[in-house]
């Protein structure tokens, strides 16, 4: 009879390309190809990929195919969002393979109707990505965990979107802000399709250049959540930096990612 652990479905463990962005942009298809090779098995593009043509991508997606990893999702400024934007951002990620086009950037926003707001042209870019087989979410910072008049902005996302609506949870941020990331999980059943997986300490001077493990996020009881309530799809690896070189770094979040989750 197979064990428990042996049923459960394998979560593929990638990294936001953020976190090798100097290497990236002297060479996209060799920092691609390192990434692969420490042994993520998806990307996360942000932002300058929108400035890519059609062919650009498709060459892209061959490296992505030969390599034997994949693109889940994107991240992407509000301007992308946009009527004369949006079709660019579809084509892209249609091409990639990817399966969220995710607000990672809301640009200035002061007030909670301007969430609501925010929250409107989600909900009118997921009706707009269905029929491209697309999906879009939010990706939060620490921006949308701290209150405004009494609320959270990342409270307010949640309770006026769609539930097909991604909420892909930045883990460190959410600690950072006091909140407890099991909870908000919990709270946002199948929400939280992906996840950043950034860790936090709040020793002076540490901050978000620990690495994976390092610091006080309860891994073991995020990914519980993540896999029992959160609906989580596929996880990330995000470094922002660390006191070693980028790609260095991104190995070893990997090898403690992999000790923290074994299963």
């Amino acid at each position: 009879m197979a064990s428990a652990a042996s049923k459960k479905t394998r979560i593929p463990i990638g990294l936001e390309l953020y976190s090798v962005r100097e290497e990236l942009a002297r060479d996209l298809m060799g920092t691609v190809r390192a990434v692969a090779k420490l042994g993520y098995e998806d990307v996360e593009f942000y932002a300058p990929y929108f400035d890519w043509t059609a062919a650009k991508a498709k060459d892209v997606r061959k490296l992505l195919d030969d390599l034997s990893i994949h693109c889940f999702s994107t991240h992407n400024s509000s301007t992308y969002f946009t009527t004369e934007n949006l079709p660019h951002a579809i084509e892209l990620n249609q091409i990639l393979g990817s399966k969220f086009i995710v607000m990672a950037s809301p640009g200035r926003v002061d007030n909670l109707d301007g969430w609501k707001a925010v929250a409107d042209t989600l909900n009118s870019a997921a009706e707009k990505l269905k029929p491209a087989g697309l999906g879009t979410g939010f990706h939060n910072h620490l921006t949308e965990f701290m209150p405004i008049g009494g609320k959270r902005p990342m409270e307010v996302l949640a309770a006026n979107t769609a539930k097909d609506v991604m909420l892909q949870l930045d883990v460190g941020p959410c600690v950072e802000a006091g909140v407890d990331p099991v909870a908000w999980i919990n709270a946002n059943p199948g929400r939280i399709r992906s996840m950043h997986c950034k860790d936090w300490s709040p020793d002076p001077g540490k901050g978000y250049k620990v690495l994976f493990g390092e610091g006080v996020v309860p891994w073991k009881k995020v990914f519980q959540a993540a896999e029992k309530n959160g609906g989580i799809e596929f996880y990330l690896i995000e470094q922002e930096g660390s006191d070693f070189p980028a790609m260095e770094t991104a190995g070893r979040c990997l090898a403690a990612y992999r000790k923290a989750h074994p299963w």
